[in-house]
C-alpha cells in the first residue's frame, strides 16, 4: 500500500505538513501510525486519551479524527514552538487540552483519570517513567508506542534502549503484546490487569 492509497487524511493535516517544512521539524508521524490510532481510538467511545510527545501534532490530527463527542484527549510536549502550534491547530477543540511541560514530571503529578488509549510517542512515557505511565491505563486500556524498527534520526546506540524497553514490556504479566513489524515498527499492548 502506498500513501495514495490512505484513505480519509484529516482536513488539516496538509496544513501541519506544510508548517512541519516551514520550521524544519524532523520527527513528523507516520502517516500509517496515524491511521491506526484513528482506528483504534473509534474503537472506544466516550473514552480518555493520553498523548505523550505531541510534536506539531500530525498523530494528534489522526487521533481528534478518530474522537466521538464523548471523549477527552490530553496532549504533553516540553516544547513551547511547537505546543504553540498544535494549540493552533487544535486550541479550539474543547475535548483537547494541551500541555506544555515536561513529561517526566507530567506523569509523576498527574492525579485524574485513568486513560482508555496512551500513544507514548516522547521519552517520557516510553523509555523512562514507564511504569508509571501503565499504572495510569484503564484496565482494557491500549498502550501505542512505534518506532521500534530502526529509524534515519535515532542517535548512536538507541537500538539498545528499544531493545530493553521490548525486553521490559515482555516480562510483564499484566500486558498483552503485539509487535508489528510495519510501518515505523509499532508495540501494540493491552493492560490485562
Amino acid at each position: 500500500m502506498n500513501d495514495a492509497q490512505i484513505q480519509d487524511i484529516p482536513k488539516v493535516y496538509p496544513e501541519i505538513q506544510d508548517k512541519s517544512s516551514e520550521i524544519g521539524f524532523t520527527m513528523p508521524s507516520d502517516l500509517y501510525v496515524g491511521t491506526l490510532l484513528k482506528t483504534l481510538i473509534s474503537s472506544k467511545p466516550i473514552s480518555n486519551i493520553l498523548e505523550l510527545g505531541t510534536g506539531i501534532g500530525l498523530s494528534l490530527s489522526w487521533m481528534i479524527d478518530g474522537m466521538d463527542k464523548g471523549s477527552k484527549l490530553i496532549t504533553v510536549d516540553n516544547d513551547p514552538e511547537l505546543v504553540a502550534i498544535a494549540k493552533s491547530f487544535f486550541g479550539q477543540d474543547d475535548r483537547v487540552t494541551i500541555v506544555c511541560e515536561d513529561g517526566a514530571e507530567w506523569i509523576k503529578n498527574y492525579k485524574g483519570a485513568r486513560f482508555d488509549l496512551i500513544f507514548a510517542d516522547a521519552w517520557p512515557g516510553k523509555y523512562g517513567q514507564l511504569d508509571e505511565t501503565l499504572a495510569l491505563l484503564e484496565v482494557g486500556g491500549l498502550y501505542v508506542i512505534d518506532d521500534m524498527i530502526a529509524q534515519p534520526n535515532w542517535p548512536e546506540g538507541h537500538e539498545e534502549n528499544v531493545k530493553e524497553l521490548v525486553d521490559c514490556l515482555e516480562k510483564r504479566d499484566d500486558l498483552t503484546l503485539t509487535k508489528m513489524n510495519w510501518s515505523t515498527g509499532i508495540i501494540l499492548a493491552a493492560k490485562t490487569k
